[in-house]
């Protein structure tokens, strides 16, 4: 029998719970609605929005306004300017521009992100393009504490608009592709996704610089998604938060991370409750919401992060977290309604 062909089914016979939504109004911090997410803006806007309604999600963040000048402007058309309560628009860096500016591309990229808070930006959108595969004028690698980028961020503070930095993929990622990597399947599907060291940073280097960048800019607000960035060492996200009072961090994504170590999550999110934003990451699917809401809110044992047969980010099963209900209500919206208030909420 082949690796794929090994699907085994669980006999564990333990209590199972299924909210049909979250239990608290929701802010999704992280979620797209462009291409590869249904492509929302060439679809019925009632439609998107009843979607949001059966998931009890009052807000979303659309990160795919950072793809390009054109896409920003389509989504801020699409979505923002028709339903403003509903929607917030991150904008993003014309990285293919540096060449252009060379040394002075941060004072460029903070005068241009200044001209997207005017048109209605509510955040900036940094990919993990930044560390990996940006160039400079000279074709050298820019990594992502360069200093050159300090403008960017300070006007980032200046302006009241977070900033969610996504700077490097799950450290398996980063590891030879050899039979102890524990998402061996997942990089045979995706080899692109495969940043082995070298040719590329490693691992340590990047997230070392997204603390560096965060700690250099304290007046600004750093999202680190994804857990920081590095869901698999929640003691060194911790660390981050607690030196850095601007650091905070979504969850989109990552609940096959968290749930395979509920006891350190459940520290972490009762410990960081403040800290802490919810996103999925997953397009506004309803069955996202009830799968993260199952992971938040109940005590289910031993269950699939996602739909597949085989599991997407490695063959392990979750265990839900039981989460206070205080803790709950900032995570699910209380956290982002700090963060973003009062421009957009």
């Amino acid at each position: 029998m082949l690796l794929h062909e090994f699907q085994p089914r669980p006999a564990l016979v333990t209590p199972v719970s299924a909210p049909d939504r979250p239990k608290f109004p929701v802010y999704d911090a992280h979620n797209h609605l462009g291409q590869d997410f249904g492509e929302w803006t060439l679809r019925p806007l009632p439609e998107l929005l009843e979607r949001l309604d059966a998931a009890g999600v009052l807000r979303i963040a659309d990160l795919d306004g950072g793809w390009g000048e054109q896409i920003f402007h389509d989504h801020l058309k699409c979505f923002k300017q028709r339903v403003p309560e509903r929607f917030d628009i991150f904008a993003g860096v014309a990285w293919q521009r540096w060449p252009d500016h060379g040394d002075h591309f941060g004072e460029w990229a903070a005068h241009k992100l200044g001209e997207h808070a005017r048109q209605g930006a509510a955040g900036l959108k940094v990919w993990k393009d930044l560390g990996l595969h940006v160039r400079d004028q000279h074709q050298q690698r820019v990594a992502v504490d360069d200093a050159r980028l300090d403008p960017l961020w300070a006007a980032a503070g200046e302006l009241g608009l977070p900033v969610t930095l996504h700077v490097a993929d799950p450290v398996a990622f980063f590891q030879p592709l050899d039979a102890h990597n524990e998402r061996w399947e997942e990089l045979q599907a995706h080899p692109d996704w495969h940043f082995a060291s070298p040719p590329f940073p490693s691992f340590l280097s990047i997230v070392s610089g997204l603390a560096q960048v965060v700690a250099r800019h304290p007046a600004t607000t750093f999202i680190g998604a994804h857990v920081g960035c590095y869901a698999e060492n929640l003691a060194w996200v911790g660390a981050l938060i607690e030196r850095c009072p601007n650091f905070y961090v979504d969850i989109s994504a990552r609940i096959g991370e968290l749930g395979r170590q509920p006891y350190s999550a459940r520290r972490f999110f009762t410990q960081y409750a403040d800290r802490i934003l919810f996103g999925t990451d997953a397009g506004p699917e309803p069955a996202a919401y009830r799968r993260y809401a199952r992971f938040l809110e109940t005590a289910d044992e031993y269950f699939a992060y996602d739909e597949g047969a085989i599991p997407a980010q490695g063959r392990w099963q979750i265990y839900g977290l039981d989460l206070p209900d205080a803790v709950l209500e900032k995570v699910y919206f209380r956290n982002a309604q700090r963060i973003f208030a009062p421009r957009t909420l």
